[in-house]
């Protein structure tokens, strides 16, 4: 029995990939290491919030087979490695799940097929890690299989941006390995940007990336010092991004969170450190101010809290949406985790509501879950939202709440309603 491909990770970027193959009539072998991950899909069972269940049930009606056998991963023709790569201890980027995946497909790697990196990583990942790997095996890249990079832009929760529409950048080891890529993708994504090789395909997603970790960092100290002078920074944003050219609007908030821009710009920053000895100071500078937000938030609380002769230790804070993004259940490196455990450790009663997250355990049984929040408000002595989920009427509750500090800039501005 063959497959068309084997996807090796199904999280949030290999499961929509592998619904995409299942809908042109590729058949599509899902591999991962979690048990749990495997029988749930082979149920028919959901696990991320951009595919339902009937998902999951039309990919399985399609042929679509998860597994943890990974001598299955012998049949695909094409394998697409789709597995993350996490900050190890020292700040730079941990390839223990890339090592890992390439080690298992080079067991079972066959003349012909082509290879695809997906995960994040810095720049010649793929030509000085994956290449040798597989090349161990006797067969050469290039020559006897295909080998290529093409960066994931997976936006959990993207209700107009998906696998199918968001353009697809591929760099190959050879050219032919490009060809063999674009040509894999161009069956179902529906436009493939060629780069000039891996190294230009990975730096092109930290670029997208970084760009986006400055500028929010560039918005978040400017919310500092708009708030000291009494500048209504939200009303400036608005009134620049009027202009149409030559600007785009970020927006502040209490921190950064997700995989991405926490995470992927750093992979640069060390990358240049190691190999060329100097810093690149922007990301760091960056990394600095987004990474200092949370204490940013604490200490604008504490300070409400003192208009109202209140100390922050005692006193309740109700945290609203602990999720990195809105509308979604994704809790990867969420600026929530950080501002709640600053709180507590200042002596703060911390409590949470998210219609996403029925248990927090990112703190540590450090705040308490609330699930009336026409009782919870009021109560508290500070609400803060940390995230606008769209089931939020945050107008009218900022109205029942006794003080109500909103870090997304959305609610209507009053004696006891306070903006970033």
């Amino acid at each position: 029995m063959s497959v068309d491909v084997a996807i090796v990770g199904l999280g949030y970027v290999g499961l929509p990939l592998a619904q995409e193959a299942s809908r042109v009539g590729l058949t599509v072998l899902g591999y991962d290491i979690g048990q749990g991950v495997v029988d749930s899909l082979n149920a028919g069972t959901s696990h991320i919030d951009d595919l339902s269940d009937a998902d999951i049930a039309a990919m399985r009606a399609a042929g679509f087979e998860a597994t943890t056998d990974s001598s299955r991963l012998s049949q695909a023709g094409t394998i697409v490695i789709c597995v993350p790569t996490p900050l190890s201890a020292d700040g730079g980027p941990d390839l223990g799940p890339v090592v890992s995946a390439v080690t298992t497909i080079a067991d079972n790697l066959r003349k012909g097929m082509l290879v695809i990196l997906e995960s994040t990583t810095y720049p010649g990942t793929t030509d000085e890690v994956v290449r040798p790997i597989l090349e161990a095996t006797g067969l050469s890249a290039g020559t006897d299989f295909n080998l290529a990079f093409s960066p994931e832009r997976i936006d959990p929760g993207n209700e107009h941006f998906g696998a199918k529409n968001t353009p697809k950048v591929v760099g190959g080891q050879t050219p032919a390995c490009g060809d063999a890529a674009a040509a894999f993708y161009g069956q179902f994504v529906d436009t493939v940007v060629r780069a000039k090789g891996t190294r230009e395909a990975e730096t092109a997603k930290l670029l997208e990336n970084t760009y986006r970790h400055i500028n929010i960092a560039l918005v978040n100290e400017m919310a500092r010092f708009c708030h000291d002078l009494g500048i209504d920074l939200w009303d400036v944003i608005a009134a620049a991004k009027t202009k149409p050219f030559g600007f785009q609007a970020f927006y502040p908030g209490p921190g950064v969170g997700g995989h991405c821009i926490p995470i992927d710009p750093n992979y640069l920053s060390h990358n240049v450190r190691a190999r060329l000895g100097y810093p690149f100071r922007f990301v760091e500078l960056a990394q600095e101010i987004n990474a200092t937000m949370p204490a940013y938030v604490v200490q604008r609380a504490q300070n409400l809290l003192n208009e109202d002769a209140k100390p922050l230790r005692g006193s309740v804070v109700l945290l609203l949406g602990v999720t990195y993004k809105p509308n979604i259940a994704d809790q990867r490196e969420s600026p929530a985790v950080p501002l709640a455990r600053q709180l507590a450790d200042k002596g703060a009663v911390v409590q949470y509501h998210d219609p996403h997250v029925p248990h927090w355990t990112a703190v540590g049984g450090r705040a308490e879950r609330v699930d009336d929040l026409d009782a919870a408000v009021p109560a508290a002595d500070l609400v803060v939202l940390v995230q606008n989920h769209r089931e939020y009427d945050v107008d009218a509750l900022a109205q029942r709440a006794q003080r109500f500090f909103d870090t997304r800039g959305v609610a209507a501005e009053g004696e006891r309603v306070s903006r970033l």
